[in-house]
């Protein structure tokens, strides 16, 4: 063999191994990529807290917490979040006497102030909205109802919430803010026990809030006044210190002041925190 020939010979079985080098550097580096992206796909496709988790929530949250849940559960895979409303005062005697959940939503502050310090884990409570007053009136407003000094009527039937509930401490807020007196022929224990009773007919108005108004469909019409400003609720939301599922009730608070919790929030009426 010529000198020409054996170094050619040489050049390609160097380049052969070359190549086989390469081909198995590609393979392990691709199959190190490869099983990194699929680990962080896997990771990106189950990454937070599994389980359940039990929310208590305040009664006016209820179709947006049961929106959220929902919303919740199907870009979790493998989660699972039970909802049980009532007034929130309501709630936080539930919560006091041992009632198992994981987060609990109060209509105000002041009743979540009640068991921040014993019963909700330190720093977990964060404000995510706003909620003012409105008066509901039957559809087309029968009693001609424009403002609140026309509650006072003793042609109204009017129903409140009980002064311990959100909306009933809100009411009162407005009462001394306008030195109006109302006089209301039944005081409900939760923002939606009032709504029904308008809706029923039982009661000619009603003292509820925006959101319930917006989202009874059509089934009452609402009257706002100017006064209403005068009586803000912040809504609150926090985990317990007792949670059975801490790690997945926090993941769902974060989720409820994202701007995809938000939005649901605000497409129902909910003012920003």
């Amino acid at each position: 063999m010529t000198t020409h020939k054996r170094n050619a010979t040489l050049l390609l079985a160097a380049a052969a191994l070359a190549a086989i080098g390469l081909a198995g550097c590609s393979t392990s580096g691709s199959g190190g990529t490869a099983g990194s992206t699929a680990t962080t796909g896997t990771a990106s496709a189950t990454t937070g807290p599994t389980g359940k988790i039990t929310v208590f929530a305040a009664a006016s949250l209820q179709q947006t917490f049961t929106t959220l849940g929902k919303q919740y559960e199907d870009a979790h895979p493998g989660t699972s979040i039970t909802f049980s409303f009532a007034g929130s005062s309501d709630l936080v005697t539930q919560i006091r006497n041992g009632a198992p959940a994981d987060v609990f939503a109060s209509a105000d502050e002041a009743n979540m102030d009640k068991i921040v310090k014993t019963d909700i884990a330190p720093g977990s409570s964060k404000d995510f909205a706003t909620n003012v007053l409105e008066i509901a009136v039957a559809p087309g407003n029968p009693k001609k109802i424009t403002d609140l000094d026309d509650l006072t009527s003793s042609d109204v039937q009017l129903v409140t919430c009980a002064a311990p509930v959100p909306c009933g401490a809100a009411t009162a807020t407005v009462e001394q803010a306008t030195g109006i007196d109302l006089r209301p022929v039944s005081e409900e224990q939760s923002v939606t026990d009032v709504l029904g009773k308008v809706e029923s007919g039982q009661a000619d108005a009603g003292l509820v809030y925006v959101t319930d108004v917006k989202g009874a469909g059509g089934k009452v019409d609402g009257v706002s006044f100017d006064a209403s400003s005068k009586a803000v609720n912040t809504y609150p939301i926090g985990v317990l210190k007792d949670a059975a599922n801490p790690e997945l009730a926090a993941a769902f608070t974060a989720y409820v002041r994202s701007d995809a919790g938000q939005k649901v929030l605000a497409d129902a009426g909910f003012g920003a925190p």
